[in-house]
C-alpha cells in the first residue's frame, strides 16, 4: 500500500489550512461574543443578503433545523430578521439588521488579522498566485459538479505558461 504524504496533498493541504485558519478565527471571534458557527451564518448571509433559511442550511452544510436554533440565537442578539418569503409563506428570508452589519466589519477585520498571521512570511505575490490558482481550481470544479464537463486539459508546456 502507498503512504501518502499529507504536507505533499493539496487535499490534505488545503483541509489543514481551512481547519488552521478556522481554528484562528474562532478564537478571535470568541471576543465579540461569537461561535465559529454564528460567524459563519453571518458571513455567508452577508453575502447574500435575502438569501432562504433552507438555502443558508444547504451553504453551511447543517440541517435546517440546527440552523434554525442558530438563527434564534442571532436574532436574539439583534444581528438578523427573519422575514416571510412572497413566494412561498412558509420560508423564511434572512437580512442583516444595522447591528448586524456593525458585526460584519468587526468579523472581517478579524479574519483579516487571520489572514496576516497565515501570509506573514509570503511576498504578496505568492499570495496573489496561490490566490488565483484556488479560484481556478474552484472554478473547476464547480464546472465539474455543475455541467459534467471537465476544464481543457493542458497538453503542452506553452499551455502552461500562457496561462
Amino acid at each position: 500500500m502507498t503512504e501518502i504524504d499529507p504536507d505533499a496533498s493539496l487535499g490534505f493541504l488545503i483541509g489543514d489550512l481551512s481547519r488552521l485558519m478556522r481554528h484562528n478565527f474562532n478564537r478571535r471571534a470568541q471576543t465579540l461574543g461569537l461561535s465559529l458557527a454564528q460567524a459563519r451564518a453571518l458571513g455567508f448571509l452577508s453575502r447574500e443578503e435575502g438569501i432562504r433559511q433552507v438555502a443558508l442550511a444547504d451553504k453551511l452544510e447543517i440541517h435546517p433545523m440546527t440552523l434554525a436554533r442558530l438563527l434564534d440565537g442571532l436574532q436574539d442578539l439583534g444581528f438578523i430578521t427573519r422575514t416571510a418569503d412572497p413566494a412561498d409563506r412558509r420560508a423564511f428570508r434572512l437580512h442583516l439588521t444595522s447591528q448586524g452589519r456593525s458585526m460584519i466589519g468587526r468579523m472581517w477585520t478579524l479574519a483579516a488579522e487571520t489572514r496576516q498571521e497565515a501570509v506573514a512570511d509570503i511576498s504578496e505575490e505568492a499570495v496573489a498566485q496561490t490566490l488565483e490558482t484556488l479560484r481556478r481550481m474552484k472554478n473547476n470544479l464547480l464546472l465539474a459538479e455543475t455541467c459534467g464537463q471537465k476544464p481543457a486539459a493542458r497538453t503542452t508546456r506553452e499551455d502552461v505558461a500562457n496561462d
